[in-house]
């Protein structure tokens, strides 16, 4: 009697060939293998940007994968930044001293970011690319100077300027200063996907005007044209000087909600949770030459502030 062929499987009643049914069977399975492995792609992040991957407007952080993305000890470290980050006014009036900056300076007193991060040779393994009296519109291009030294840690403390301008009027647009940001960090993230963003928020520029509007010294150094947007006619407490004033507080505090929300588009951008605008710099902690810009004991406050951001085992989301 010749074999008759079963209605399904490939056993001895099918002449070893897959019949329709089991064609079926296959193809669903396949799909099936298909789609688990796309979701289990996307839940590691696995693909397009990776673990390193800007997320869309209002996406919100996937579940902890088994590896955190975020390294707690870096080995390398670049700053991008203005006057704060080359020490402005720490050393001498009116001239950058890299020497004390917070992030790259080699000065002891100061124990810099990359001194407190590094343990063999932090000179050779940190880069300064800050620019005093940059805006946030320079940001792209020192970013892709960063990028050429393939750093672990990229640290960004810039927008500044952007309030501080001869008048109100003059100061960036919100949605200027979004767009400038964001391509800095697309800028950086396409060129070196890996490394990792640490963005302070904005010093309280209202705050520090305080500090020193009844220094004479102070005012003198202010009318040479700093910030004159906050710290014009400083002994002013006119209608319109308090409104000006807060009119420049105000643009920082949306500034700082631009930083924290562009940042927390990227996986590997971490924010200070605001903890440089809230802290009270004291008076030795700002600069003898203008009672504005840190001191070294300013910018080691600066350092260590960073240092406590990057190396916790979570991220500060508040501010």
């Amino acid at each position: 009697m010749p074999e008759r062929r079963g209605a399904t499987g490939t056993g001895p009643g099918t002449g070893g060939r897959i019949t329709r049914r089991g064609r079926a069977l296959a193809v669903a399975s396949a799909a099936l293998l298909l789609i688990g492995g796309i979701a289990l792609a996307a839940a590691y992040g696995i693909g397009s940007g990776g673990t390193t991957g800007e997320r869309p407007p209002g996406a919100t952080r996937p579940s902890p994968s088994p590896t955190p993305p975020w390294d707690r000890h870096p080995e390398s470290v670049a700053a991008v930044g203005d006057s704060i980050t080359q020490g402005f006014d720490a050393c001498s009036l009116l001239a950058d001293c890299a020497r004390v900056s917070w992030v790259t300076g080699s000065d002891t007193s100061v124990r810099s970011l990359a001194a407190r991060l590094i343990d063999d040779a932090p000179k050779q393994h940190s880069w300064n690319f800050a620019v005093s009296g940059s805006v946030m519109a320079g940001l792209p291009q020192q970013m892709e100077r960063a990028a050429r030294k393939r750093p672990d840690l990229v640290t960004v403390l810039a927008g500044a300027n952007d309030a501080c301008r001869p008048t109100v009027e003059q100061m960036t647009p919100v949605e200027d200063f979004r767009a400038d940001f964001r391509t800095a960090l697309r800028t950086l993230h396409e060129a070196r996907p890996r490394t990792q963003v640490y963005v302070s928020s904005l010093p309280d520029l209202k705050r520090l005007w305080s500090q020193g509007r009844d220094d004479p010294w102070a005012g003198q150094v202010w009318s040479l044209g700093i910030c004159q947007s906050m710290l014009r006619d400083p002994q002013s407490t006119s209608a319109a000087a308090r409104e000006r004033r807060q009119q420049v507080h105000e643009r920082v505090v949306a500034y700082n909600s631009v930083l924290k929300e562009e940042c927390g588009r990227f996986l590997r951008c971490r924010w200070d949770g605001g903890a440089v605008f809230r802290y009270r710099f004291t008076q030795t902690e700002l600069s003898r030459w203008d009672w504005f810009h840190p001191s070294k004991a300013g910018q080691r406050k600066l350092a260590e502030l960073a240092y406590r951001g990057i190396t916790a085992r979570q991220e500060r989301h508040s501010g």
